[in-house]
């Protein structure tokens, strides 16, 4: 028999070792019954048991030792009873190794131990839901419970608005502890002390070894580790021997894999200790990089200088290329070059003109690139004036364009070169 339901039953009590021979257990369901107390020794037998459902009851009152004979216990639920209060030291018997989800939700617990929450590992708080309960407005648990709600923890975040406190010692003055920051105005975080130990940050390589040290305030009797896979890891080791627990109670890891990142707990407890104290590693595992060539300077200048020296002594020694010149000259005779307007432009703007001895103040205006050339009949004497550019090609005048017009001609920066003959 794994799984055995008694939910609505009216159950209102359970006898001893009523259980004995359900040794192989894994669910039991008490739910929605009449049960207000639950003794020492009422579960006892039930060492495979891994989910325990106890909501919608009457519990009252929890024995110390309720729940010491579950050691493989995972998920326990306690919700919508009558609880006013819970022992998170010991977790009456429970051992924190395996545990994770206690729902407390929907009781009526009032003042709890906020350094008792805080000594909790970080994955039974994922899984601890406090939410519905007349809390106090405390400063601490405020604190604390932002705290975790900031880190993402999936049972405050998912709750957040059902999280509610007493401002005042009166049941009808409840209010929401992330929406009524007033009540919280006095509570400034330097005042109060750092109630969680931050986790430690580990960066290592894949293939490099790994020592994880478990250090407490004082001398531990039990160590015990949990690995991100939730694996409890005991002496000695991991089951695919990949972790090593050893006698001083630090995990060794020899060679790591990307397997092995995440979060390591390590779980002490003793006499000497006043609390079960945890510890908790976050190890980062990154592939190693290759490493970058070596970058030679003095021979990248030493070249550098040689290829500047052979190109120094190309262009002083070197004869021109013949050939090549009269390549360039036999194309520009075959294909000659078109003026673009822009060069035409330029050109034109550089002639020189003379300006009409019956007007001396009227001047060409070399921003509108104009040149006004009008030459006197008398000056002339049948000869030809040439207006041309500055760059005329003088090894080329069988393109020179040339124009026979009337007595005087003007040009214009939109028009051609122009040539004039008088009549």
């Amino acid at each position: 028999l794994r799984a055995l339901r008694l939910g609505h039953n009216r159950l209102d009590a359970l006898g001893r070792h009523v259980f004995a021979n359900a040794s192989s257990l894994t669910l039991l369901d008490l739910s929605s019954n009449a049960l207000r107390a639950l003794g020492r020794h009422d579960l006892d037998g039930l060492g495979a048991l891994e989910r325990l459902l106890l909501f919608n009851n009457c519990l009252v009152h929890l024995d110390a030792r309720s729940f010491h004979g579950l050691p493989a216990l995972r998920h326990l639920y306690l919700g919508s009873n009558e609880l006013a209060s819970f022992s998170f030291d010991h977790l009456h018997g429970l051992g924190p190794a395996h545990l994770r989800t206690l729902d407390l939700s929907s009781n009526q617990l009032g003042p709890l131990s906020v350094r008792e929450l805080a000594a909790l590992p970080t994955f039974l708080k994922n899984g601890l839901y406090l939410h519905d309960n007349p809390l106090p407005c405390d400063c601490r648990l405020y604190h604390l419970l932002r705290r975790w709600r900031q880190r993402g923890l999936g049972a405050v975040r998912d709750f957040a608005r059902q999280y509610t406190c007493l401002a005042f010692p009166v049941p009808g003055s409840q209010v929401r502890f992330f929406e009524h920051s007033r009540v919280f105005e006095n509570c400034s975080a330097a005042s109060v002390p750092n109630l969680e130990q931050p986790e430690e940050q580990l960066d290592t390589q894949v293939g490099r070894p790994l020592r994880l040290y478990c250090n407490t305030s004082a001398p531990a009797v039990r160590i015990a580790w949990v690995s991100p896979q939730n694996e409890l890891l005991v002496a000695p080791g991991s089951r695919d021997g990949s972790i090593v627990v050893l006698a001083d109670g630090s995990l060794a890891i020899a060679k790591v894999q990307q397997r092995h990142a995440g979060v390591f707990v390590c779980l002490a407890s003793g006499p000497h200790l006043h609390h079960n104290q945890t510890l908790e590693y976050n190890v980062s595992v990154h592939f190693p990089r290759p490493e970058p060539e070596a970058f030679n300077t003095g021979f990248t200048t030493l070249l550098g200088c040689a290829v500047g020296l052979v190109l120094v002594l190309l262009y002083l020694f070197a004869p021109p290329c013949r050939a090549c010149g009269r390549c360039c000259h036999a194309c520009r005779r075959r294909w000659p070059r078109t003026p673009s307007p822009l060069q035409e432009l330029s050109a034109q703007s550089s002639m020189l003109s003379t300006t009409p001895p019956d007007a001396p103040s009227r001047k060409a205006s070399v921003h509108k690139h104009v040149v006004f050339l009008e030459p006197s009949r008398r000056g002339l004497n049948g000869r030809v004036q040439l207006a041309v550019a500055e760059d005329f090609d003088l090894c080329n005048t069988v393109d020179l364009p040339l124009k026979a017009g009337s007595e005087t001609a003007s040009s214009t920066g939109s028009e051609g070169l122009m040539m004039t003959q008088s009549a």
